[in-house]
């Protein structure tokens, strides 16, 4: 090995090594990331497999969609909000993005923490590396920036009836925290965050019992104010009372999501 390849490997080696110490959480983290990719990697092999024309396969699971698990009602600024307005929306919903849309609800951007961080770096470092990150970037007159000139675009979006495991294969390619939902025609309708989407795939309980009562709002709103949902270990228990003809509809359709392992059937019919 050459004087060069001794240094590249070095190089290589410390690269590979932690920036930080571990935190107390950090085995049970890495865990989770490892069943994390382990599932992103089924995912792509089967958005890559071609099925046997001869041999035809059982029709899947029904998987859990965003709209099960999203949370409606995002906020959200307006492409002409000042940088102050952006930070203090940013602080006050405790986020580190928000979507930017037009008078007709529509996603056309998204405004981050970082995009922020550029603007105040570039107004008080004016050589170095924060010069030519501002050269490269130009920006609105200083105190004039908005979120039409700061926003990435176009946005990063999934719509209410992707798969989960859809959305979580985007959200890892494209390195996002959450992503804005929006329906087809662009209207904003909610967010999903990649910590709850990362619960759905491993089966955490409380990321099904959120999925359930999603699709029963959904598709069983007569039914939302009264069954009870609890789940362990994967296995749905529903207590309440339901019309007589939503009762089997409602357990057929709990028992194929993805992630539930069983259901325990505590329903009653109730008297028209």
């Amino acid at each position: 090995m050459n004087q060069h390849e001794k240094s590249a490997a070095g190089a290589e080696a410390r690269r590979a090594l932690p920036r930080h110490a571990w935190r107390p959480d950090e085995p049970q983290r890495q865990d989770a990331l490892m069943r994390y990719l382990g599932a992103l990697a089924t995912v792509s092999a089967e958005m890559t497999q071609r099925p046997a024309a001869q041999t035809p396969r059982p029709a899947p699971p029904a998987p859990f969609l965003v709209r099960d698990l999203m949370a409606t009602s995002p906020p959200s600024v307006a492409p002409d909000t000042g940088l102050p307005g952006i930070a203090r929306a940013l602080s006050e919903h405790g986020t580190g993005s928000l979507p930017v849309v037009d008078t007709d609800g529509r996603v056309v951007g998204v405004v981050s923490e970082a995009d922020l961080l550029a603007v105040v770096a570039a107004r008080t470092h004016r050589t170095g590396a924060a010069s030519r990150v501002r050269e490269a970037r130009p920006t609105a007159e200083p105190g004039g920036e908005k979120a039409e000139t700061l926003m990435t675009s176009p946005a990063i979006t999934v719509q209410p009836d992707t798969a989960v495991s859809e959305a979580a294969w985007l959200v890892a390619l494209a390195r996002l925290k959450r992503v804005p939902v929006a329906e087809p025609d662009g209207r904003l309708v909610g967010t999903v965050s990649r910590h709850t989407l990362l619960d759905a795939l491993l089966r955490d309980d409380a990321a099904i019992l959120e999925g359930v009562r999603g699709r029963i709002r959904q598709a069983f709103p007569g039914a939302a104010d009264t069954v009870r949902v609890t789940v362990e270990d994967g296995v749905v228990r529903l207590c309440g009372e339901v019309a007589g003809d939503e009762a089997a509809r409602l357990l057929v359709e709990v028992k194929g999501l993805e992630p539930v392992t069983d259901v325990i059937d505590e329903l009653t019919v109730r008297d028209r």
